[in-house]
């Protein structure tokens, strides 16, 4: 797939440092260890690598996943979804649709939000800009 943002696996590596293994390599947070999840102010939360924007805080939840959830992306095409047969089940892996870099996964599992999504994602693969 192309994307808008288009580097080196070297170039992401130098620029990302130790976010690299998160974001490019689909590595994982440990639970209820990541910076953002207690966040509760109000902003929008973008790709930790390119800064795309991905979500608004309104749509954050405790789900009790020990990870930062949403129900909602900012916008269908804010994010790409594939199929993730890693660790010996089938999940749904979330991408930035601009430069491809893995977020968490997606489950059908969030039965107290308006979509039944809960997109459980990696403090380290976002950042979080507070509304002024």
């Amino acid at each position: 797939m192309t994307y808008k943002v288009n580097k080196t696996e070297e170039e992401w590596r130098e620029e990302l440092g130790l976010k690299y293994s998160v974001l490019r390599e689909a590595g994982t947070d440990r639970p209820w260890s990541g910076a953002l999840l207690d966040e509760k102010r109000a902003g929008t939360y973008r790709c930790g690598a390119c800064s795309a924007e991905l979500f608004k805080s309104d749509t954050k939840f405790d789900s009790g996943s020990g990870w930062p959830s949403f129900y909602e992306a900012i916008n269908p095409d804010a994010v790409e979804l594939r199929e993730d047969r890693s660790l010996g089940m089938v999940r749904t892996e979330v991408v930035c649709a601009t430069c491809g870099s893995h977020l968490g996964h997606l489950f059908d599992d969030a039965h107290q939000t308006p979509t039944g999504d809960r997109f459980c994602l990696n403090s380290t693969s976002l950042e979080f800009d507070e509304e002024n």
